[in-house]
């Protein structure tokens, strides 16, 4: 909800609103409807962040695998008070849990906006060095940021742009590339153009809805190199802080709700074990 400065995030909200509804002819579409739902659902989840920094003093992240992680005050992209609250994509949570003890000694994190798993991961496994990978200034600097935050700076290596080829240095690690890109993963991993990907573990958030036709793509990449597993966001486990409990049905809805407009499941691939004797 940019593009409006100077005033408050309620004010942003209500001009958005206002000019959606000032641009209707006739009886609203369902898509319309939507869009204002959307708006006010996206004003109020900002709003229970900051409630979330009121209660507990800080921004520290309360729960799931990144527990104790001071994190930003704000998110370059998507809902921040679920990663405080620590549900946030919670369908890869025992994944995390499996690839941080299995022995990675190197992550490979594009489209890593802030940090929440660049950093998350850092911490998390205390051996492996971080490459993190934007294109926009802006998440750059808060993944930096959050680095130092947190005091894992040395570990993380931020940079711009990552193409395919860019694989072939990391070439023989024991790798887990981690891609969020809104629908460039599909140019990003390419086992034509990055052949050391066959060999890497990898988590990646297939966007369907800006580029239809990218699960199946990956997976028809994937299948000979890759046992594949595909995972969608499943609440399960969690029990909300109490003060979250005390709030209306929609506001707890809201606490964990992730901005998402459509299903974007995740693919988790793991490399194919060599044929004995290989």
């Amino acid at each position: 909800m940019s593009g409006l400065p100077g005033r408050t995030p309620r004010e942003r909200a209500a001009e958005l609103i206002r000019q959606r509804v000032a641009g209707w002819t006739g009886l609203p579409t369902a898509d319309d409807l939507n869009s204002i739902l959307r708006i006010a659902a996206m004003w109020r989840s900002n709003a229970l962040a900051q409630t979330f920094i009121a209660r507990t003093g800080g921004t520290t992240i309360a729960g799931g695998p990144f527990e104790g992680m001071i994190y930003s005050a704000t998110a370059t992209e998507g809902a921040l008070v679920a990663r405080l609250l620590g549900v946030y994509e919670s369908g890869l949570h025992p994944h995390i849990e499996a690839f941080a003890s299995g022995g990675v000694d190197c992550v490979i994190d594009v489209g890593c906006a802030e940090g929440y798993y660049a950093v998350g991961l850092a911490r998390r496994i205390p051996g492996a060095t971080v490459y993190a990978h934007d294109v926009l200034e802006s998440a750059r600097t808060a993944c930096a940021a959050m680095a130092a935050a947190n005091g894992v700076a040395d570990r993380v290596i931020v940079g711009g742009e990552f193409s395919p080829e860019d694989f072939q240095r990391f070439a023989g690690r024991r790798a887990l590339v981690v891609v969020d890109a809104e629908g460039a993963e599909v140019d990003i991993l390419d086992p034509a153009r990055g052949p050391a990907l066959a060999g890497m573990s990898i988590i990646v958030e297939t966007h369907d809805v800006f580029r239809p036709g990218t699960l199946d793509t990956l997976v028809t990449r994937f299948a000979p190199t890759h046992e594949i597993r595909r995972v969608d966001q499943a609440l399960e486990g969690y029990e909300a802080p109490w003060w979250v409990k005390e709030m209306s049905e929609l506001d707890q809805l809201l606490t964990v709700w992730e901005w998402r407009l459509r299903p974007t499941p995740w693919l988790v691939m793991r490399p194919k074990a060599p044929p004995v004797g290989v």
